[in-house]
């Protein structure tokens, strides 16, 4: 009999050390947007993050993109705002030191003008196009995080950022030769501007870690620092990441 009770004490015993130990796991915190508590202490985000996608307009649907590099955020508000609005505001940025952007190639030359007028002469063929390697940054990110749920937060962004490219892009010029296209004055820049905005959400798999997806509507323009701006006007390009909170 006494064995009897000891036994059954220790599974008891057992029984609600499992119990205290999922209650616990239940209770603990996934998603520290989620309560007004949890904004308050403005957590700061860490992650790795890849991204790519197409071009969409322009004869720009041939241009394919693919980065990696890591994002950093801090919660700057306590949750506040009605109904489904309810979240806080987050500034954050990230960097992309590997980027690149797959584009049809072509040839050009370069030509200029004749000693007869109205005409053009050319130098021989070159390919262009091709192959981008560059560097991106995204120093200002302006971020809403929606509440969500215990699981999910939801979010929307603005941001602006800064490209560099291993050779001027994208290529201008044209197979059909002429000043216009191919002649002085018709080259591109290394350096673009990344005007951008996007939405996405943070799936918390434990304990402040989150995966992250996010989809991203993306400007390239050189502002005019090349001859041209040929520019891509527009792409959409897909995010995923593993992030960290503290």
């Amino acid at each position: 009999m006494t064995k009897k009770l000891r036994g059954f004490g220790g599974a008891a015993v057992l029984a609600l050390l499992v119990m205290s130990a999922a209650s616990a796991m239940g209770q603990a915190v996934l998603n520290p947007l989620y309560s007004d508590a949890g904004a308050a202490a403005k957590p700061i985000e860490f992650g790795a993050i890849v991204q790519g996608g197409n071009g969409l307009t322009e004869n720009r649907e041939s241009f394919h993109f693919m980065s990696a590099g890591v994002h950093a955020g801090k919660v700057l508000t306590p949750n506040f705002g009605p109904g489904l609005l309810h979240g806080n505001f987050e500034y954050a940025m990230e960097l992309y030191p590997f980027w690149q952007s797959y584009t049809p190639r072509f040839q050009r030359a370069k030509c200029v003008a004749g000693v007869a007028q109205g005409s053009t002469v050319c130098g021989p063929l070159y390919t262009v196009g091709g192959t981008y390697s560059g560097v991106t940054v995204t120093p200002i990110i302006l971020r809403w995080n929606f509440s969500g749920t215990r699981r999910m937060a939801y979010w929307a962004q603005a941001a602006g950022g800064v490209l560099w490219t291993n050779h001027k892009y994208p290529a201008f010029g044209s197979p059909d030769l002429n000043l216009g296209n191919d002649g002085p004055n018709t080259e591109a820049s290394v350096w673009n501007f990344t005007p951008q905005g996007g939405v996405g959400m943070h799936y918390f798999v434990k304990p402040r870690r989150s995966i992250d997806f996010g989809a991203n509507a993306v400007h390239i323009s050189s502002a005019s620092l090349g001859d041209k701006n040929p520019g891509v006007n527009a792409s959409v390009q897909f995010t995923l990441g593993y992030s960290w909170w503290k």
